[in-house]
């Protein structure tokens, strides 16, 4: 029997007394963390670590670049002849996460936020965590931002803006477009940066040769630089999050068709997205992960986009570039990395100007993006330009194009137009519509009640066309059945004002742009 009175009887004679052992590295690791360190949760669960004297940035706890290596390699300095083991930083990690969920949830920004007076602060991706602050009176390069951001190895470093009077011509000069597409572009850019508002995928149409995906390209390096401002399309909805999350503004190039879940999913990252997702390193636990996005995409085949997809573009025509005016990759990335900080400064200049007006905006009538429209209003009252009355000309043929470019929605705009009024359930719809060519589409419902749901979502396009869709009656026998009218709507008294609506089928006229003498921007 072992005499609990005497231990030390049995300790080798080489080990020296417990008081005199160092703490468990992992309890070393946690207190040299707290030293340095406060820890946060974000409103979506996740735990990050900010440095007490340092940038006002988020670091994750685990993963490339986070806490974790840093920490390893800190220790290895204070404690020559030690290094961390796996365990050890496992077991610290765990404890620091406890340590931020007994904190109140916190915003975490990406590239872009909102301070608490009001401010908008763009993140410049710099290792000191400078910042741009705009506020109504202006902007300037702050060596602390107010807000915290987060940092992701889809952000590449922006340039300090400058103050140069030319900026916005400089930037016209490297994009072959004519005034109204650049003042369209020009007050896109600025809205990208307000982060609490939808905005429309900026589409880039033209034939090959017109630059579509080196214009594009240039957009997203300026309101959020990244190594891959180009990307393909997300294979799956898993793919499109972690792009998403990623990433504040991102480039789908070359699209030539949208998948459905696909069409969706850019459809919510307009208005603002949630996804539920597994927790790190947990097998029951999940997280919210809440986003909105600043999209754009290039095309050339604008009718390939189809329903409510179309109504959330702001479609921007490229000119075809002449042979000798033609420029080598090299060259362009040149001058735009020379242009770029004063085309960063006029564009911080016209959102200081809509940040002082727009509260004050207010509409007559309310399209679809309505605050991006205030936001074009903003910049119209402040630079004297007309974006908002070409954004909404422009949308209304973007909605002629994706009518076009769906069979289902042609057969029905010439049904009413054969009838002027038609009336009957679905399935009734289904029977009059004839197939184009006696072949059925791939994309053509296959029942009843694929055709209500295909109508109720070409409702708003092709309302935009005059044509109005009304699902509100039942019809009188035992059955019940839902009805739907589709009729021509009425033409607007004072057809002086009323934008004349014209039939998308079997054609449209091209849109087109009165040339403005290129003297100011």
């Amino acid at each position: 029997m072992v005499d609990p009175a005497k231990p030390a009887a049995r300790r080798p004679a080489h080990t020296t007394d417990e008081s005199s052992k160092p703490p468990p590295i992992a309890a070393r690791i946690v207190a040299m963390a707290r030293e340095e360190y406060t820890f946060v949760m974000s409103a979506d669960g996740r735990p990050y670590a900010v440095a007490i004297d340092g940038p006002n940035l988020a670091l994750p706890l685990r993963g490339r670049a986070g806490l974790r290596q840093r920490l390893a390699r800190r220790f290895a300095d204070t404690y020559p002849g030690e290094v961390a083991s796996q365990s050890a930083l496992a077991d610290a990690m765990t404890v620091m996460e406890g340590i931020a969920e007994d904190t109140d949830p916190v915003a975490v920004h990406l590239r872009v936020g909102r301070a608490p007076a009001g401010a908008i602060v763009v993140d410049l991706g710099t290792a000191d965590g400078r910042a741009v602050e705009v506020t109504p009176t202006g902007w300037n390069v702050v060596d602390r931002s107010p807000v915290l951001f987060r940092r992701s190895g889809a952000m590449a470093p922006m340039p300090s803006p400058v103050l140069d009077g030319d900026g916005l011509a400089k930037l016209h000069s490297l994009l072959n477009m004519d005034v109204s597409a650049f003042r369209q572009l020009v007050a896109w850019l600025v809205a990208a940066w307000i982060p609490d508002i939808p905005h429309p995928i900026l589409t880039c149409k033209g034939e090959q040769g017109t630059g579509k995906s080196k214009a594009a390209q240039m957009f997203i390096n300026l309101i959020d630089p990244s190594p891959a401002a180009k990307r393909s399309q997300p294979r799956d909805p898993q793919e499109w999050n972690t792009q998403a999350f990623s990433s504040w503004a991102l480039c789908l190039d070359n699209v030539s068709t949208i998948q459905p879940w696909l069409s969706d999913t850019l459809c919510k990252a307009v208005t603002g997205d949630g996804v539920v997702s597994r927790a790190l390193y947990t097998d029951d636990d999940v997280v919210v992960l809440t986003f909105r996005r600043v999209l754009a995409m290039t095309t050339i085949d604008a009718g390939a986009l189809a329903g409510d997809l179309a109504e959330r573009l702001l479609m921007l025509d490229l000119q075809l570039i002449d042979a000798e005016r033609r420029r080598s990759e090299e060259e362009l990335d040149a001058t735009f990395a020379a242009v770029r900080p004063a085309a960063l400064g006029a564009l911080f200049d016209v959102l200081a100007c809509v940040l002082a007006v727009l509260p004050s905006v207010r509409l007559e009538s309310m399209p679809r993006m309505a605050d991006f429209a205030r936001v074009l209003a903003a910049v119209d009252q402040t630079q004297g330009w007309n974006t908002l009355g070409d954004y909404l000309a422009t949308s209304e043929n973007v909605a002629t194009d994706a009518l076009e470019g769906d069979p289902f929605a042609v057969a029905i705009g010439r049904l009413v137009d054969e009838a002027g009024i038609w009336q009957g359930t679905a399935a009734q719809l289904l029977e009059a519509l004839p197939l184009p060519g006696g072949i059925r589409p791939p994309n053509w419902p296959k029942d009843a009640t694929r055709a209500s749901g295909r109508v109720k979502r070409l409702a708003p396009l092709l309302r935009s066309t005059g044509i109005t869709v009304d699902d509100t009656q039942r019809s009188r026998d035992r059955h019940r059945n839902k009805l739907l009218t589709l009729a021509r709507a009425a033409p607007e008294d004072d057809t002086a004002s009323a934008p004349e609506q014209r039939p998308p089928w079997p054609e449209v006229a091209p849109p087109g742009h009165l040339e403005t003498p290129p003297d100011q921007y």
